[in-house]
């Protein structure tokens, strides 16, 4: 939720050792939406659970960086999970974003954007041929596959790139780590 959003607090709610331990700074459940026209409101009671966190500078795509300025450091979740605890609602969102960016690795790098199958067990099949896939990669080249050298081996086994081709492709990745290696960490002097 935003920092701005408008809603009356109906209910404050404690907060246990462990969730104080979470960083959970206040759990109330509230009425939203009270800027907004009755029929645009939530007509069911909302959990607002607010988490101290680790404050991060907003970026933006635009010229002029017209982001909405600096993180306050409070993570706002907003859940109709009413008889979950605090900490265990603030740990699902922290795990959140490792797991977005496992399926965005998944979806894009390994070529999963469409199911091959609606049923189950074609889903698993295809699912586990991707991340063997994967496996057989990084234990190869030593590193996380990335797009190119996912694409170069499909290249290779449709039979449009040669083995050399492919050989060839591996030392480049170890060239390329260096070279970030060396961005990330310049000599110093």
């Amino acid at each position: 939720m935003r920092d701005n959003s408008v809603f009356d607090v109906k209910q404050e709610r404690s907060l246990s050792p462990a969730a104080v331990e979470a960083n959970v700074v206040r759990d109330v459940v509230v009425n939203l939406g009270l800027s907004s026209k009755g029929k645009q409101r939530p007509d069911h009671p909302i959990r607002l659970v607010l988490v101290k966190v680790q404050p991060h500078e907003k970026r933006s795509n635009r010229k002029g960086n017209t982001g909405a300025g600096p993180s306050d450091g409070i993570l706002r979740i907003a859940t109709d999970l009413l008889d979950v605890p605090a900490e265990i609602i603030a740990l699902i969102y922290r795990y959140r974003y490792p797991i977005e960016l496992f399926f965005r690795f998944f979806k894009h790098v390994l070529g999963c954007r469409h199911l091959f199958s609606a049923h189950r067990p074609g889903i698993e099949i295809q699912t586990y041929c991707a991340i063997i896939a994967c496996m057989l990669i990084s234990l190869d080249t030593g590193r996380k596959p990335t797009l190119r050298t996912y694409e170069m081996i499909c290249y290779f086994l449709m039979g449009w790139a040669s083995e050399a081709e492919l050989l060839a492709h591996l030392p480049k990745l170890q060239e390329r780590d260096r070279a970030q290696a060396k961005r990330l960490n310049p000599p110093r002097s």
